[in-house]
């Protein structure tokens, strides 16, 4: 992986050459050509250097007497000066090689090629039959490099390489126009927040990434970032200011190509240890194939330590095996050194666009269902996972159906050293009620591979109904969850938004009023307040979410909402409440977030006087609850917790989102009693940086 950005570097100084030697504007252009009209300029050069070999060319005796039938070919170039030089020669005598080399070792300078109207080298090759030929002068712009059908003479020997390179056009974004996923952070989606949520708009903001399609209608991101284009003139000044490093556009396709860097070292004053550091150095690879089809790949090496809180939760999530952690949202971490981490991840999408409705990916990553920085619903906290996604938009309807391939890590579901298998498939509709008010429904399913039941195909009907199937496959076969959002744009400057989760409901236990464990369900009530106080680019957030003790979980082991010891809604996963409060802002480049999160928790005591389930901790089976009735939020360890997190830098390159940033995080944990599994927590961790921003880091456990 540390190759990478060598390998990046010698494609774009490949890349700069292909395109030079592709898209110049003249030939190299011989003495007896200067006179000729343009078009006429390559096919006056081919006749010129034929003619010449022919009358120059001296079969040697050798050849001759063997009457030898064949062909000789050379490499050659013409450089800045218009001087030709052999690259190399193909022949079946040594003696063609060296009659090759003295014949166009005659040859007159030229004017070389140009490019831009400044001289540049060009390659060719020529491939000469033996016997000799003498060539046709054929001087008209259809002229083909070979004058008669047999003629092997001809100035370019792969006709079909420079057929593509002259195919090269300039580069214009074309990834802003594309079915290409926007990277999903909160702080970069803030920025067309406010324009797509506009009274009267017909857009629809739940369902996450979006495409870039999807939000150019309302936020033009190409010209927002060429605006902030820097005035340098050097190569390196513009790939590091304004560019891509690679961006290569051809017909009917484009690609791009760019290092990935997450580079940072900081301190936590509550760690033994001296320092906290990541180090990740990745590539990003996006393309364009056709009008319809659009691609992504990204890898990252990476390894680092991290605040001490940060450090124990990782270890907390160990799968089986020899493994010691998971890094939040990212994947399993190998141990480096003695106390840092060695975590790759690699993440990549196709997507489809086969009409103007619908989008179709196939991919392996992450998704993201909701209006408000935490999702009660679907939430991108999980490491990346496979998954197909439909998303269909008509009238004032988005519909979207994701089919997703988990896995459940623990030592005590693994199969023969393998992990085991579970799916996960949901429906979000986003229905735009009116200028103001969208409501969405949603509807999600766990299930594993029971009884080798595997991926049932019950589930891949988009348009089917959950509940029901769960309900006639059986008993444990599934764990259906429904869900209602809402959104109301009370005017154009303040939204308010909400989800309502839904996992088991009893209404005769309602109705009892005994706070029965039955009744699983959350709600998250949210308002966003955009160019707050009249200062434009400031948005200020204010969210309360709240989830019920059990909500997630399942009686049996496998089916609860978690992949890879990891919650698939809101990272807390249940028995919690929680005020987020937010503030973001930009100006150009520069750029500062903002965010205070004051919640209480009910944990697991996880000790042999006390091991039963208080309902937080969603991996455990709601089977070994502490009772039926009673239940009530935080109930168990009650801990309450205290946060925030602070971040400002400048934006280094805003064509690859590369920047510059210092954070600090100061962080209270107080749980009322001290577990083998829950301390107390005093942290101010701090930490400066260089990082392309992809991806949402999650800090806030």
């Amino acid at each position: 992986m540390r190759y990478f950005l060598v390998v990046a570097l010698v494609l774009a100084y490949f890349s700069g050459k292909a395109q030079n030697l592709a898209t110049y504007e003249k030939p190299p252009i011989f003495n007896e050509c200067q006179n000729e009209a343009f078009d006429n300029l390559k096919p006056c050069f081919n006749f010129t250097l034929n003619n010449f070999v022919f009358n120059n060319f001296k079969i040697p005796q050798v050849v001759a007497e063997e009457s030898y039938v064949g062909n000789l070919d050379v490499l050659f170039e013409i450089n800045k000066q218009g001087e030709f030089k052999i690259i190399y020669v193909d022949a079946a005598y040594d003696e063609l090689k060296e009659e090759a080399k003295r014949v166009f070792s005659l040859l007159p300078k030229v004017t070389p090629a140009s490019y831009n109207g400044k001289p540049t080298f060009v390659q060719y090759s020529l491939n000469i039959p033996i016997p000799l030929q003498q060539p046709v002068k054929r001087d008209d712009s259809t002229a083909q490099d070979r004058p008669e059908k047999k003629d092997s003479l001809k100035a370019t020997l792969n006709s079909e390489y420079d057929n593509l390179n002259n195919s090269l056009k300039a580069y214009e974004g074309e990834e802003y126009d594309s079915e290409l996923n926007i990277p999903f952070t909160h702080s970069f989606y803030a920025r067309f927040d406010d324009e797509m949520n506009a009274i009267g708009t017909n857009s629809h903001t739940a369902a996450k990434p979006f495409v870039y399609s999807e939000v150019k209608p309302y936020f033009d991101i190409k010209a927002e970032k060429r605006s902030l284009v820097k005035d340098v003139d050097s190569w390196f000044g513009r790939k590091l200011f304004n560019e891509h490093l690679v961006a290569v556009k051809g017909k009917n396709y484009w690609f791009t190509i760019d290092p990935i860097f997450d580079l940072q070292v900081g301190q936590d004053t509550e760690a033994d240890f001296n320092t906290t550091w990541n180090n990740t150095r990745g590539v990003l690879i996006q393309a364009g194939l056709g009008k319809k089809l659009t691609l992504s790949t990204s890898v990252f090496e990476s390894q680092g330590r991290f605040a001490q809180y940060f450090n124990q939760y990782a270890e907390s999530l160990k799968a089986f095996g020899p493994d010691p952690a998971i890094i939040p949202g990212r994947g399993i971490a190998k141990r480096f050194k003695s106390d840092s981490y060695d975590y790759p991840v690699a993440e990549a999408y196709l997507s489809y666009t086969p009409t103007d409705f619908l989008n179709i990916q196939f991919g392996h990553g992450r998704n993201f269902i909701g209006d408000g920085y935490r999702s009660l619903f679907q939430s991108d906290v999980a490491s990346p996972y496979p998954y197909l996604k439909l998303n269909a938009k008509f009238w004032k309807i988005k519909y979207t159906s994701t089919w997703m391939w988990l896995r459940d890590v623990r030592p005590e579901v693994v199969v023969d050293d393998a992990f085991l298998p579970k799916y996960m498939a949901n429906h979000y509709l986003s229905w735009n009620v009116s200028k103001r008010l969208n409501i969405g429904l949603f509807e999600s399913v766990m299930w594993a591979d029971t009884n080798g039941r595997g991926f049932d195909v019950n589930y891949l009907n988009p348009i089917i109904f959950f509940r029901a199937i769960e309900f006639q496959t059986g008993q444990g076969a599934g764990n259906a969850i429904l869900g209602l959002s809402a959104k109301y744009k009370w005017n154009n400057k303040v939204n308010l938004y909400g989800q309502f989760i839904l996992d088991e409901f009893s209404l005769s236990d309602v109705t009892a009023g005994n706070k029965s464990w039955k009744n699983k369900f959350g709600f998250q009530l949210g308002a966003k307040y955009f160019n707050a106080f009249k200062i434009d680019n400031l948005l200020l957030q204010a969210e309360y979410n709240q989830v019920r003790p059990y909500t997630y979980s399942h009686n049996t082991i496998v089916l609860n909402y978690a992949h890879f010891n990891q919650p698939m809604a809101h990272l807390w996963g249940a028995n919690f409440r929680e005020l987020v409060l937010i503030g973001r802002y930009y100006y150009k480049r520069w750029f500062a977030d903002a965010k205070i999160i004051l919640g209480q928790r009910g944990l697991d005591f996880n000790t042999p006087e006390d091991s039963f389930a208080y309902g937080g901790d969603i991996y455990t089976t709601e089977n070994n609850r502490i009772g039926d009735t009673g239940i009530t939020i935080g109930q168990g360890n009650k801990t309450n917790s205290f946060m925030t997190e602070l971040q400002a830098g400048y934006v280094l390159n805003p064509e690859t989102n590369l920047r510059l940033f210092t954070n600090i995080i100061f962080r209270d944990f107080n749980p009322e009693a001290i577990t083998p599994t829950t301390t107390d927590s005093n942290t101010l961790w701090f930490s400066i940086g260089i990082r392309t921003d992809l991806f949402n880091w999650y800090n806030d456990f």
